[in-house]
């Protein structure tokens, strides 16, 4: 099935970083070499996908309208919906970004016996949504004093407003299970939904299989198998990646390294899969233009140029035919000459 290849791909990587850290000198390529191979690749990747979007030409507005667009003064005009000002398409694009807008309003659809079809209400969705996008974010910056010395006071609010429902120690984050929950239910929903389980593909359970196994690898080294890592040499290492530095000390346990290539595996992974819509959304159409259609005209700048022809023209070109065809002529066919008569 096509979920099961997920498992068994990140069952595969899980194997490849366990045994292969612990091959002597290995350690450099895991902790050194694939993080900036994966660095570059991830910016490189990213740079390219976005250089061509922004070079295909979008000479029409095909953005969507759920809404009156702007017309007379007395219509009243549904700015979000209809956006006809840069500073509507800016609130409506924010709204998209921040809160997932368009996926609030989603409907699911069901049919009944009668035959009767009937559109429910899919919050859920939204709010699961939500949830898996926000603790991504709030994991990622976290994970930003491992990189930055000193720690910057921002981070360290946003780790004690993560952890204000602390339950032992130490401290639980509700993002960590945030992203688990998000995560598993985002791969159930694929599974359960009948309509949503035929048009996903291998790319649709890989990322969300490969991203619950580095939040488990996470949780696991921070909670369970502290006894394996050291904090200090972790820090010093990753430090000295960003500073061109790296320097890999006393040993580090295997699954420090399991957790390092799985993120090293997303982000060489992540410009060539469905996961760029984080930056893509800001290249949609549908979504980053005015609805202008009524009071601007847009031309296809890369069309030729067609040149008017009346109907009399078109019959002088084509009399020949239409006579031939039984098509009425304004004018008839001259009449063709004889060679004797000529003689």
């Amino acid at each position: 099935m096509k979920y099961a290849f997920s498992f068994l791909a990140v069952i595969a990587l899980v194997l490849i970083a366990g045994l292969g850290s612990q091959i002597p000198g290995m350690p450099y390529l895991f902790g050194v070499a694939l993080p900036y191979l994966a660095m570059m690749i991830f910016l490189g990747g990213c740079v390219y996908r976005v250089v061509q979007w922004g070079k295909s030409p979008v000479p029409f507005p095909i953005q969507t309208t759920c809404g009156q667009g702007k017309s007379l003064d007395f219509i009243k005009h549904n700015r979000l919906e209809a956006p006809n000002t840069t500073a509507e398409v800016v609130a409506r694009m924010f709204l998209e970004v921040v809160t997932f807008r368009s996926l609030f309003r989603n409907t699911k659809s069901e049919i009944y016996d009668g035959p009767k079809i009937t559109y429910e209400s899919s919050k859920w969705l939204w709010g699961f949504a939500l949830i898996f996008h926000y603790s991504f974010l709030i994991v990622i910056l976290r994970h930003m004093r491992l990189f930055l010395d000193p720690v910057p006071a921002c981070l360290g609010w946003l780790e004690f407003w993560d952890g204000l429902f602390q339950v032992g120690a130490p401290t639980w984050y509700m993002t960590d299970i945030g992203l688990l929950a998000g995560c598993a239910l985002l791969f159930g929903r694929r599974l359960i939904t009948r309509h949503v389980r035929f048009i996903s593909l291998i790319n649709d359970y890989f990322p969300l299989v490969l991203i619950f196994t580095i939040a488990f690898t996470g949780i696991l080294m921070r909670f369970f198998l502290r006894t394996d890592i050291d904090i200090v040499t972790i820090k010093q290492l990753t430090v000295g990646l960003v500073t061109f530095s790296p320097t890999i000390g006393a040993e580090i346990g295997a699954i420090f390294y399991i957790h390092l290539f799985l993120v090293c595996v997303l982000l060489a992974y992540f410009p060539f899969s469905k996961l760029m819509h984080f930056a893509g959304v800001f290249f949609s159409p549908t979504r980053n233009m005015k609805n202008t259609s009524r009071s601007e005209r847009h031309i296809n700048p890369w069309n030729p140029t067609i040149r008017p022809h009346s109907y009399s023209g078109y019959e002088d070109e084509f009399r020949e035919f239409m006579v031939e065809a039984d098509i009425p002529v304004e004018k008839e066919l001259a009449p063709v000459k004889d060679e004797k008569d000529e003689e």
